[in-house]
Formats: C-alpha cells, sequence, structure tokens
C-alpha cells in the first residue's frame, strides 16, 4: 500500500492520530464521519500496511531531565558500506540520541541529542558521540527553544 491508494477518509485517519495517538475508535470516527466498524477496519488495514508502524505518548522532557536540545553534525572518517554499518548499529545504541539522520552534503549525519543540561550535553558529546565508529569531527547546534516537534 501507497499514498496513491489512501483516500480522504485513510489521510484524516492518519492526520488525526499523529496528533493524537489514544484517541478511541469511537471519537476517531466522530471525527472523520463514520461508524466505528469501518473506521475499525481502515485503522487495521493501515496498521497491517505498514502505514502505522506504532504509537508513542509525548513526553515532557524538561520535567524529565532532558529538556536540552542539541544537533549534531557528524563527519565520518570513513564512508563505505561497512563503516556506515558500524556507525548506524552502534548510534542505535545511545538512549540520548533522538533521531540520527544520513544527509547528503557537507557532513555525514545530523544527530538530534537530548540532554539535561549544556554539562550533560558535553559529556554525552565527548564520551559517547564522539567514541562511535570511525567519527572524525563534529559540529553542536545547541535548540534555544523547540517551536514544534513531530506530532503537533
Amino acid at each position: 500500500m501507497t499514498r496513491d491508494d489512501l483516500d480522504d477518509f485513510d489521510r484524516t485517519i492518519l492526520r488525526i492520530l499523529r496528533q493524537d495517538g489514544r484517541i478511541s475508535v469511537t471519537e476517531l470516527a466522530g471525527r472523520i464521519n463514520l461508524s466505528k466498524s469501518p473506521t475499525q477496519t481502515r485503522l487495521r488495514r493501515l496498521e497491517k500496511a505498514g502505514l502505522i508502524t506504532g504509537y508513542q505518548a509525548r513526553l515532557d522532557h524538561a520535567r524529565l531531565g532532558a529538556g536540552h536540545v542539541a544537533f549534531v553534525e557528524v563527519k565520518l572518517s570513513d564512508t563505505r558500506e561497512a563503516a556506515l554499518r558500524a556507525f548506524n548499529t552502534a548510534v542505535r545504541g545511545l538512549a540520548e540520541v533522538e533521531e540520527c539522520h544520513m544527509i547528503a552534503g557537507a557532513f555525514d549525519y545530523l544527530l538530534k541529542v537530548r540532554s539535561a543540561d549544556i554539562m550533560d550535553y558535553r559529556r554525552i558529546l565527548a564520551e559517547k558521540i564522539s567514541a562511535l565508529p570511525h567519527v572524525a569531527a563534529t559540529s553542536t547546534h545547541v535548540a534555544m527553544e523547540s517551536v514544534k516537534e513531530s506530532g503537533g
């Protein structure tokens, strides 16, 4: 199933779930003007097709001690496939790295890192990110405010 296979009901379901993954099927059905049974059928079809890959809670990161956000450009010393695989595997193991994207451009990866504060981030950078396989250089951009994050 691809986006071309989706109708307006499917797209609306996905948009609503992105904003509120805990919405009940009954409420979802009411919002899209379908009865509960066809809404549930569509929901299961979207899950089975892999368009919905899971549900997650949005967290108050500041209250959980991870309100500091930094984006880290990572340049690797080796970009052959084995080196990329080694980096990818290792970065998945770092809980502080919320997102990791391979980038086409002046650097190889862009990481979104959450920490308690700048000192905690400095430790994570020195002890964990810089120790990832094949890391040659990093450049950090500290977020001053999160204006929009995923889900909203």
